[in-house]
């Protein structure tokens, strides 16, 4: 009896039918093997995670837009200073250039009040003349080169005082004349580009006394 089942068990699997039985549960078993586990914890980052990600390299971004706009506003700031630096010293030599250069103004100045006018008005002295002549055009010469580089004679007469251009030396009553006007002009000031680098030295009319 046994020889028999165990011979039926046999034949089963050397059937077609039993043998085809037999490949296909093998291959079922390799496919299973084969196929990845699908897991919930390997779908990638969610819906959150991506959320704080964006929100993360947002807030990176517009700290470093901040830090680079500080950084160009620091940089201008430096190049400003620089600049205003550069000019500062530049004037200031100039200034310094310019002073001497009125010293010889007022020489000349000097020299052409000096001379009689009868002596060159009528002729007198032609040799003279021509020396006034000379020294006039110098001065005239002089000046425009000042005018054409900024620096101006301020010649204050009649006008009413300014102490950020004229040094007041005393001051005297003058008839028809209102007080804090200038009225005589002891030394010609100089300003340059409009800023004073030398005060007209001056007499200022005062209130009459009563």
């Amino acid at each position: 009896g046994n020889s028999r089942n165990l011979d039926g068990r046999i034949s089963f699997f050397l059937t077609p039918g039993g043998r085809k039985t037999l490949t296909t549960a093998t291959e079922e078993k390799t496919t299973s093997e084969n196929t990845p586990k699908t897991d919930a914890s390997d779908s990638g980052p969610n819906i959150e995670e991506l959320s704080k990600q964006i929100q993360s390299l947002t807030e990176e971004k517009t700290s470093l837009e901040d830090k680079y706009k500080r950084a160009l506003a620091e940089a201008e700031n430096v190049r400003r200073i620089k600049t205003a630096e550069v000019e500062k010293a530049k004037n200031f030599a100039i200034q310094g250039f310019c002073k001497d250069l009125i010293e010889v103004a007022d020489t000349l100045n000097k020299a052409t009040e000096c001379v009689p006018q009868e002596e060159i008005s009528e002729n007198r002295n032609p040799h003279l003349k021509n020396l006034y002549d000379g020294l006039v055009l110098t001065e005239n010469i002089l000046q425009k080169v000042f005018k054409k580089h900024g620096l101006a004679q301020c010649n204050p007469i009649d006008e009413t005082f300014d102490p950020n251009f004229h040094e007041a030396l005393f001051q005297q009553e003058v008839e028809g004349r209102p007080p804090n006007v200038v009225v005589v002009v002891s030394k010609i000031g100089y300003t340059l580009n409009g800023r004073c680098i030398r005060p007209a030295l001056v007499a200022v009319s005062k209130q009459k006394s009563t």
